[in-house]
């Protein structure tokens, strides 16, 4: 019977992140590699942010005697190298690509266009807020004037 889909074994396989994780080569070096770069230093600020509030529970601080800054210095490590993995995690940097390569379908706006739509934005938005508080006020005397609500 011939088949339109190709059996499972002529695929490649892919690997899993553990895999991955002691790899030392960059997959694709020269494809979207700025998306890589700002996903690399988005991962590394959170990871160390997170390093930085384990560090200041109680639990580490027991655990370690007061060596606090020894975990923080070894969860940043670990988290920078797990950063640098992420980005070249094949199935990952694939996406991160695919991404970059939309990104430079797009077209950007003008300064001046940008100004523009900002202004527009931020009118809409207080037109909306006032008149939200003036129908607010509207709808408290009405319902005061009913006594349906109380108040000062």
């Amino acid at each position: 019977m011939n088949t339109v889909a190709k059996p499972k074994s002529s695929q490649p396989a892919k690997s899993s992140f553990l895999g991955e994780l002691f790899r030392v080569g960059i997959y694709k070096p020269s494809q979207g590699r700025i998306v890589r770069q700002v996903t690399f230093v988005a991962s590394v600020i959170l990871l160390l942010l997170t390093a930085m509030g384990l560090a200041k529970w109680d639990l580490f601080s027991t655990m370690f005697q007061g060596s606090n800054y020894v975990f923080g210095l070894a969860f940043s490590v670990v988290a920078v190298w797990l950063a640098y993995r992420l980005v070249n995690y094949s199935a990952f940097a694939d996406f991160l690509i695919a991404v970059e390569a939309e990104m430079n379908k797009v077209s950007w706006p003008t300064w001046p266009e940008l100004w523009r739509a900002s202004v527009v934005v931020m009118v809409v938005i207080f037109v909306m807020a006032v008149s939200l508080y003036l129908f607010d006020i509207a709808w408290t005397f009405l319902f005061r004037l009913l006594g349906v609500r109380y108040g000062g």
